[in-house]
């Protein structure tokens, strides 16, 4: 009898442990991973975006300002009706 104290509390420290590992650590995780894809995609995004602001200012020197948006609207264009293309037909 003199151990019981000693056994219940490594048992309930257990359990605890057990629930602990069930609930927060996998929130944490989940918490942490959504974090992190959201700093991603906004690194994502910045990134596209300062990728296009660079190649309208490189063709805005030889072409001027209207021409460079006629060469990049028709990219898109070109990109537009390529997707457009192979999409599946339901």
């Amino acid at each position: 009898m003199d151990d019981f104290p000693a056994k219940l509390a490594a048992f309930l420290e257990d359990i605890a442990t057990r629930a602990r590992s069930m609930t927060v650590d996998r929130a944490a995780k989940a918490v942490r991973l959504t974090t992190l894809g959201v700093i991603a995609a906004a690194f994502g995004l910045m990134t596209v975006i300062f990728l296009f602001l660079t190649i309208y200012g490189a063709l805005e020197i030889p072409l001027g300002g209207w021409g460079a948006f006629g060469v990049l609207a028709g990219l898109f264009a070109l990109a537009g009706a390529f997707m457009w293309g192979k999409r599946t037909k339901d």
